[in-house]
């Protein structure tokens, strides 16, 4: 019964969220357009065009996450939330109160973020970093004089 109470309380959590998300894009939409009403000079114009592009990466970064969070509320609905998709078990309750809308696993994220970044494991890593080391004797840095450098006359 403690597990239904929580996945309410995500639930409940959720729906917040993404009203809160609604009403910032669309007042974000709306200040877009409310500021574009002319620039002054080059500076201006660069700090405009700066202000718009970090604005475009909000608005794209909170309509991700309200597409994710309107899936996990649809997933409510339907049953199935709180099972990962990698492995169909259930996902720890203290990961789904971190994040609300994950789909999968600590297990299974692990696994695909192995995957993604091309490591099969720490003791290849471990390998990679201790063969940086290997070409100059260690990690004693030789010292360089003035004859060392190439000069351009």
């Amino acid at each position: 019964m403690a597990r239904e109470d929580a996945l309410l309380r995500i639930h409940q959590q959720l729906i917040a969220k993404r009203d809160t998300l609604r009403r910032s894009m669309v007042e974000d939409l709306h200040a877009a357009e409310v500021h574009d009403e002319g620039v002054g000079d080059e500076c201006d114009a660069a700090l405009d065009g700066a202000q718009t592009e970090i604005n475009s990466q909000l608005a794209a970064l909170e309509s991700r996450e309200l597409t994710q969070i309107e899936q996990a509320i649809q997933q409510i609905r339907d049953g199935h939330y709180g099972i990962c998709e990698g492995c169909s078990e259930r996902i720890s309750l203290a990961r789904l109160k971190a994040l609300p809308f994950t789909t999968t696993c600590i297990k299974c994220q692990r696994q695909e973020e192995g995957r993604e970044s091309g490591q099969s494991n720490a003791d290849e890593d471990d390998a990679h970093w201790a063969s940086a080391f290997q070409g100059d004797g260690g990690t004693k840095d030789r010292e360089i004089t003035i004859n060392d450098l190439e000069l351009e006359l």
